[in-house]
Parts: C-alpha cells; structure tokens; sequence
C-alpha cells in the first residue's frame, strides 16, 4: 500500500513539474468530453420532446388513400381531388363510421397546400376543410371564436405571428391568375406543437363547404382520423379497419401515431449517432495529445526509471506509475468536461429546440456520466503503450542515459 502511494505522488509531481504540457492535454480531453455529452443530451432532449408532443395524439388512427407509393399521404400533401382517385370517398367514410362505432370520433378532412396573400404580403400554407362541428374538437381557440360562417377561418398561431394575423382579418386564398376566394379569420388557434393527425399550428382550418365550392372533389377525403376513446382498442379498431376496406385490394393505409413515433425516434436515435461520432474525432485528438505527453515523459525520466529499476521496484510498478498519470490527466479532463457539459449542453438544447422542459430528465443527464467514463478511458489507453515501453527498458542503459 506504501509503494502505491509512492508511485502514485510520483506520478503527481510529474503532473506538478510539466504543468502546462499536462493542462493542454486535460484540455484536448475537455473537448472531446463536451462536444459528445453536449451532443447526446441535445439529442435526448429533441427525442423527449417530439415523444412528449407526438404522444398526445397517441389514440388517433390515420386512414390515407393507397396509392403504391404516390399521393395521398396526409394532411398538407396537395393531393385532393387528384386524377388517379387518390381520395377515401364518401361509401368507404360510411364503412369507417360504423366499425369506430359511436364512442370514437370520426374526422373527415380535405387538404391542400395553396397560396395566400395577406396585406400585398404573399406566401403559402397548408389549407384543411372540415366539418365545423368537429374543429372543437380537435383544437382550442385563444382569441377569437370558431368559424361562424362558411367563408369564416380559424389560424394556427406560427401562421398568424408569420403574417400578423388578427380575429377580423381577410386571407386571399389561391393564385390571383387562376381565381381566388377571401376568408375571414375568426379565431387564432392555442398551439398544439408537433402533430400526426392534424398540423394546425401553420394551417388554415375552414368549413368543408367552402373548401369543395372552392377546390371541387365533394366527398373525396384525403384523410380519415380516428380517434379512440380508449387507446386499448386500436389495435382492433385498425385490424377490423383493413378487414373491410383492404379485403380485395389495398384501397388505404392505417397507421397511428404510436407506429410513426417509432420511425421518428429512430431517426432521431441515428442522426444523434452520427453527429456525437463526429464529436468523438475530437477525444480522438486529445488521446493522441495524450499518448505524445506520456511518450515525452517516458523519454525524460529515463534516468529515473533506471534507478528505480536498480533498487528492485518491479515492472508492474513502473506500468503502474505511468498509468496513474494518465488516468489522473482523464479523470482531471473529464471531470472539467463534465461540467462545462452542463453548460454546453444546456445552451445548445434551448438554442436548437427552445426548450428545456426535459433538460433535467434521466434520458438526458445519463450522458454527462457516459461522457466522463470515455474520456476516462480514452486517457487510460493511450497510456497503455508509453507505460509498456517504460516498465521494458533495460535498467543499465537507462541508468547510462544522459
């Protein structure tokens, strides 16, 4: 215990006399250590929120057209009313209806992503009509009513701040060329966030009468939702579903969100991989700084290894010496990355997604530990060979060492 205390304080003032060599490797590891952690805690935190937001709509199933792989592919897509029949018509709605029975909500919407032109100011947004009966149900009104007529309008807010829409305001819908129709708005949304179902925060929801006088295609949806009472009967909800529609071709596509959310968090996951790998180049660089300092001080204290060599210290305890000094330069490294980690992360996390609700999270903090074992052990490694080399030299020629 004595001879590792020994060679642990040797291994210390080593450190201590090559001050400002070892703090530029401890350096080299307290990046590496932050762009990884900073990095993965941004990830989790994107993968907590699109999860909590997605989740929200977790018992809605989403009935598109089966076009093998062409259009209809949900709300916003531009795909209403298109030649190839690429819609759910009114017979299939009316089969839709009777399996969600009376207990699940039934929403039939049209969609279409259009040009609008507010005050001279022109742009685009995506267009849904509904039945007027159900938007209560779907979305919640901050200022303002519902629509209170056909031509009436209600916006997401992301649309209204981006055109600084008011309850009152008039919308040109479609291209001045080829005809357009004004609506009113009459309320301004609550933002709902990221959604399978319904992406309201940037759209224009308006009465299903106005949007077929106006775009044609009258009971031709180009999306169904289904939105379960009880999240435990989907699964036979959906079966039942693809048993009446899809029994002779498959005329429709049945998803819901928990399935979508799956895709998503996998992306998520891979994109996350792939950028903290790009992060990790930098512990790449600090275990080559690393293995360069130790080398350095095997080559310095060559003398002094010889004399302990002399007095019978063994080879393990000169591999041990040299080990200390790298794990000391991981564990300093680390540590100090671990902090500014915290920092780092917690500013890219607020300036990447605007929010830190799920900053604090398990999800989210695991990788300020996982940061530090790396660079632990990155540093342990690259001392692996300098300590080799110092325990294999020959006693004699290093003694004779100038």
């Amino acid at each position: 215990m004595i001879i590792k205390d020994i060679f642990f304080e040797l291994s210390l003032r080593n450190i201590r006399l090559n001050f400002l060599r070892s703090l530029l490797a401890a350096i080299g590891i307290v990046i590496g250590v932050v762009a990884i952690t900073s990095i993965g805690i941004m990830g989790a935190n994107m993968t907590l929120s699109v999860t909590a937001e997605l989740s929200e709509s977790g018992n809605v199933i989403m009935i598109t057209p089966d076009s093998g792989g062409g259009g209809g592919t949900g709300p916003g897509s531009g795909s209403s009313s298109s030649d190839d029949d690429e819609y759910i018509d009114d017979s299939q709605l009316r089969d839709i209806e009777k399996i969600a029975g009376g207990e699940n909500l039934v929403v039939a919407l049209y969609s279409e992503s259009d040009s609008i032109s507010v005050g001279g100011e022109d742009g685009h947004a995506s267009i849904y009509g509904l039945d007027p009966s159900v938007i209560p149900e779907l979305v919640d009104v901050e200022e303002g009513s519902y629509p209170v007529s056909t031509s009436g309008v209600v916006v997401g807010p992301s649309l209204a701040e981006r055109y600084d829409l008011k309850v009152g305001s008039r919308i040109k819908v479609g291209d001045e060329d080829e005809g357009q129709s004004t609506v009113k708005v009459n309320g301004i949304l609550e933002e709902k966030g990221m959604s399978m179902d319904l992406n309201s925060d940037n759209a224009i929801l308006a009465d299903e009468k106005w949007f077929t006088s106006f775009y044609g295609g009258e009971g031709e949806y180009d999306q169904v939702n289904v939105i379960a009472a009880d999240i435990d009967t989907i699964e036979a909800l959906e079966d039942e579903i693809d048993r009446q529609l899809n029994y002779r071709d498959d005329e429709v596509k049945i998803q819901d969100s928990s399935s979508m959310l799956e895709r998503i968090s996998e992306s998520l996951g891979t994109i996350t991989s792939f950028m903290t790998a790009i992060g990790a180049i930098s512990l790449l660089v600090a275990a080559v700084s690393i293995f360069n300092v130790m080398m350095m001080s095997v080559t310095e204290r060559i003398k002094e290894i010889g004399i302990l060599r002399s007095i019978g210290t063994k080879r393990r305890e000169i591999r041990r010496m040299f080990l200390y000094e790298s794990l000391l330069l991981g564990v300093i490294g680390s540590v100090i990355g671990a902090v500014f980690s915290f920092i780092g992360g917690y500013t890219l996390t607020f300036g990447m997604i605007g929010t830190t609700d799920y900053f604090f999270m398990p999800e989210s903090m695991i990788y300020i530990p996982i940061g530090v074992v790396i660079g632990v052990i990155v540093c342990v490694l690259s001392g692996i060979y300098p300590a080799w080399r110092a325990s294999n030299l020959d006693p004699i020629e290093a003694l004779r060492a100038e």
